[in-house]
């Protein structure tokens, strides 16, 4: 596990937890202190976890913000190539072109758990973080189903749920339901704060809840969104059309019933969904002719991979 804070710790955690042998790695050795008098096998030396994991040949998990992965990338090239790499990053395309660049010929399969708080650092790790949550696995149709297979594995051993997506729908989709929430929710929260004081003493559950990620580490909130800077545009620019139209249709007619009408529609959809549960994908056997493809095609539909 290269680095150890909310995710990567929550990881190591669970993983242990599952009967994992799983060590890592963070440059901060407050945080390798704080790890290993936990009873977890922690070291700053990043070469040498990497000539470990070579040894090994472990599943090489990055999980630091995608600003910080180059210097990785080029340490596994060199160190540890032949071992299979996935990264718990909230941005695919952009971890997917770094490691195409710095490390061609590695065996890479994304992921990306969504699950988290508005906490950081090996204090706030949890190895229940991941139960039930939904663990997105990059499915490209050079995947190669081994791979592929072995990380969707790591994530049903923490009691994930796995969602099979491409690189770039998966970009698309947290632009829309995670990277423009945390730029709402900030908004929200400068604007109540800019109102008055004693606005922020009467806010409640709508504020709370509504602000609630604008709490998380400015340089971790800025990281995700500015990495996957098209997808945010687009969904940002489509907030920002249906705020406009709101806006002149309480200044015009004294309505604001079309944005509030469609959001609740919308809202009633996600918890029609969530009430169904887990939708398996059927009739696909990873390795199987156009698998890959098979499995996005479900998983768009709402469907999970349950192994």
């Amino acid at each position: 596990m290269l680095g150890l804070g909310l995710i990567g710790g929550s990881f190591m955690q669970a993983l242990a937890a599952a009967g994992r042998d799983v060590f890592g790695y963070n440059r901060s050795e407050a945080t390798v202190d704080a790890a290993s008098n936990s009873g977890y096998d922690a070291s700053s030396d990043l070469v040498a976890t990497l000539q470990r994991a070579a040894a090994d040949d472990a599943i090489i998990v990055l999980a630091t913000p995608v600003t910080t992965i180059e210097p990785l990338l080029s340490a596994i090239a060199e160190t540890a190539p032949r071992c299979l790499l996935t990264d718990v990053i909230s941005v695919k395309q952009a971890v997917a072109e770094k490691v195409s660049r710095l490390h061609p010929h590695a065996r890479y399969v994304g992921g990306h758990p969504m699950a988290g708080t508005s906490r950081s650092g090996w204090d706030a790790c949890d190895p229940t973080l991941f139960t039930d949550a939904m663990w997105m696995v990059t499915t490209s149709d050079d995947t190669d189903a081994d791979d592929w297979t072995a990380v969707a594995e790591l994530a049903l051993e923490v009691s994930a749920v796995v969602v099979p997506a491409a690189p770039d729908a998966h970009d698309r989709a947290v632009a829309a339901i995670s990277h423009v929430p945390h730029l709402l929710a900030a908004d929200t929260a400068a604007v109540g704060a800019g109102e008055s004081n004693l606005a922020l003493r009467l806010a409640a559950g709508s504020f709370r809840d509504g602000t609630r990620v604008a709490a998380t580490e400015p340089t971790l909130q800025r990281a995700m969104i500015e990495a996957n800077d098209i997808a945010v545009l687009n969904a940002l620019s489509e907030a920002i059309d249906r705020l406009v139209q709101a806006r002149d249709e309480l200044r015009d007619s004294g309505s604001v019933a079309a944005l509030i009408d469609d959001g609740h529609r919308a809202r009633m959809a996600y918890e029609e969904m969530a009430a169904r549960g887990r939708e398996p994908i059927v009739g696909v056997s990873v390795g199987a002719p156009g698998w890959a493809s098979d499995m996005r095609k479900q998983a768009h539909e709402g469907r999970v991979w349950l192994g």
